[in-house]
This record gives structure tokens, sequence and C-alpha cells, in this order.
């Protein structure tokens, strides 16, 4: 998994963090929505919890689930994992700009290099799985997770699926995203180009959930779809 995620770190450079949180929220149509509601389906599912511990892998970027999430729990604590230092570093102004940075212990690396003995009451894997090639990549990042989470605990997963190409109306709409923000149609060809060699998002729901299961989870529940990407809650498998 490592040597897939170092290939994200590189993609992930300064030029990119730059522009993430404008380019995100034109590439997903309800960006915030997302987040808003991802806190929403943690906080449903842990219920009257006063505090909790919250694993957020792949926080580089907006820190808009922390954001999201500390609105909803204000007593909620985070670590912040990622493993691109100029995306964890955009991150990191998001939430000292938000009064949040005391509440977020910050890692630059992978779930693999925190303490064994970290445990969390909840995760997030928000934009991660799709930048990762293959299956084993993507049932390792997720069994990793497992293996800090306490038993129960809930996971939120957001990301693409379907293979871009084998959704041609959904790829088309995407492109007219770009377009309704004011790409030319040079532009927008450039941008599905690099959709369509960037990424490898599970192909189906059902494979999504079979990744989920394979990995130690239980069924998982949608709560969020736009174009090709869509959010679930699942839970760690006794």
């Amino acid at each position: 998994m490592k040597s897939s995620s170092l290939n994200v770190a590189e993609k992930f450079d300064t030029s990119r963090a730059n522009e993430y949180g404008r380019q995100s929220r034109i590439a997903l149509a309800g960006y915030d929505a997302c987040q808003d509601l991802a806190a929403c389906m943690l906080a449903a599912s842990l219920g009257n919890t006063c505090s909790a511990k919250v694993l957020v892998v792949g926080a580089g970027g907006t820190a808009q689930e922390i954001i999201a999430m500390a609105t909803l729990a204000p007593s909620w604590r985070f670590t912040a994992v990622d493993p691109s230092e100029p995306m964890l570093e955009a991150a990191t102004q998001q939430l000292e700009a938000s009064n949040l940075l005391e509440k977020t212990s910050m890692h630059h690396g992978y779930v693999e290099d925190l303490a064994a003995d970290e445990s969390y009451d909840a995760a997030t894997l928000i934009g991660v799985l799709h930048h990762l090639d293959g299956d084993d990549a993507k049932r390792q990042v997720l069994r990793s997770i497992r293996a800090h989470l306490k038993p129960g605990a809930p996971l939120i997963v957001a990301g693409n699926q379907y293979a871009y190409a084998s959704q041609p109306l959904l790829l088309a709409a995407w492109g007219q995203r770009w377009r309704q923000h004011g790409a030319s149609p040079d532009e927008v060809k450039v941008k599905l180009g690099k959709i369509l060699q960037g990424a490898d998002p599970p192909h189906s729901e059902v494979a999504v959930q079979k990744l989920l299961h394979d990995a130690g989870f239980g069924d998982a529940t949608r709560f969020f779809s736009s174009l090709f990407w869509s959010a679930w809650l699942t839970c760690k498998t006794a």
C-alpha cells in the first residue's frame, strides 16, 4: 500500500494542494453537503457521545470533514493523516483559521505509522480509495484503519466508483460541470483526459461492499451520491 500511497503523495504536490479547495468543489457537486452529512452520520452512529477520537485518513487539503465534525461535536478530537506534505500543510492552515488546530493531531505519513495501541471511536476515508491502484492497496488501507478502531466503530468511506469510461453519460455530465464553471471545450478535454488516466475507482457499489467485507467491515449504508461519487457508512465487525 505504501508504494501506491507514495504515488498519490507525489500526485498531490504543492500546485495541486493550492487549488484543491476550488477544484474539488467543482469536480464534486455537493462537496460541502457530503462533508456535513458525513459528520451527521457519524454523530448519529455514535449516539450521545460527549467525546470521541476520530481518525481522519487523507485529511489533507480543505480539512472540511474535520471542520464539519467539530462544528457538530465540539468536544471531539481528531488525528489527521496524509502522505502529502503540501496537502497536510493546506489542511493545517484551514484548521488554524477555524481555531481547530489544538483539537487535531497532524500526522504526515500513513495509517501504518501510527502507534499500534492508538485506538479510535470512528474514522473517515474521504476521497482516497479511487486514488489507490488495485484492490490490494484499497483493502490494505481499510485493514490498517480497522486495526485502529474500537469494536463496532463506524467508518465513513467516500469517493468515486465505476470505471469512468463505462459511464459515458456521467462522464459527459462531469465535463458539463466544468464548463458550467468557466472551462473552455479544450480545457474540458484536458480535465477529462486526466480523470480517465489518473485514478482507479471501484467498479460498482457491490465492489465497494466487497472491499469493506474483505477488510472486516459490515454492510455499508450509502447516504450521498453525486455523479461518480458516493459516500457510505459502515462499522467494524467483531
